[in-house]
């Protein structure tokens, strides 16, 4: 279960570090803090009304990568519809000019708030338990022996590996992170 969900998240992620690879491919480096793996989740944006976030179906944390991508059909017609192609439209090793990214940017501010699955409410920004949760996940990845592991700075993603990076932190947490998730959605119920 925890492969199929990563892989779940791999592709949405994917889409993503493509988006802003291409996005900040010119950019110079700030001398930032480095960048930790996170558990982000995919949440609604501020701008969706309340009828529009009725529509949406919603993931569930035991939702399955096969049921994510029968979510996410209205979202790609409704990118397609605005001149935009979606990422599993995309050839394999295709890399996206700024043109498609621009007009994949353009469709999604329109669809995603209609379309795109809101987060599971356990994760959801809207829920004011999600930070709870978050801190939650993180006690029970770190008494599985995830060293680094801490909720990330906007409270409800987890972020793994610390500023080291620590690969074993990283992939045991992803691995480890559904158990904990589902072990706290029940303790919450």
């Amino acid at each position: 279960m925890a492969t199929k969900r990563r892989s779940r998240h791999a592709v949405v992620m994917m889409a993503a570090v493509m988006l802003a690879g291409t996005a900040c491919s010119n950019a110079e480096s700030t001398g930032d803090s480095p960048q930790v793996a996170t558990l982000a989740s995919t949440g609604s944006t501020p701008s969706a009304s309340a009828s529009a976030a009725a529509a949406r179906p919603r993931e569930r944390l035991d939702t399955t990568p096969e049921e994510f991508e029968a979510m996410l059909k209205p979202y790609n017609e409704c990118l397609r519809e605005h001149g935009a192609k979606p990422k599993q439209d995309w050839k394999r090793n295709e890399r996206p000019t700024t043109r498609v990214i621009s007009k994949l940017e353009a469709a999604d501010k329109i669809c995603n708030p209609l379309y795109y699955p809101l987060p599971p409410w356990e994760k959801d920004p809207a829920n004011p338990e999600a930070k709870d949760f978050a801190r939650d996940v993180v006690k029970c990845l770190k008494e599985k022996g995830i060293r680094y592991v801490e909720v990330g700075d906007n409270g409800l993603d987890i972020a793994l590996g610390g500023d080291q990076n620590d690969r074993e932190s990283i992939t045991k947490g992803l691995d480890l992170a559904p158990e904990c998730e589902r072990q706290i959605a029940a303790k919450h119920k």
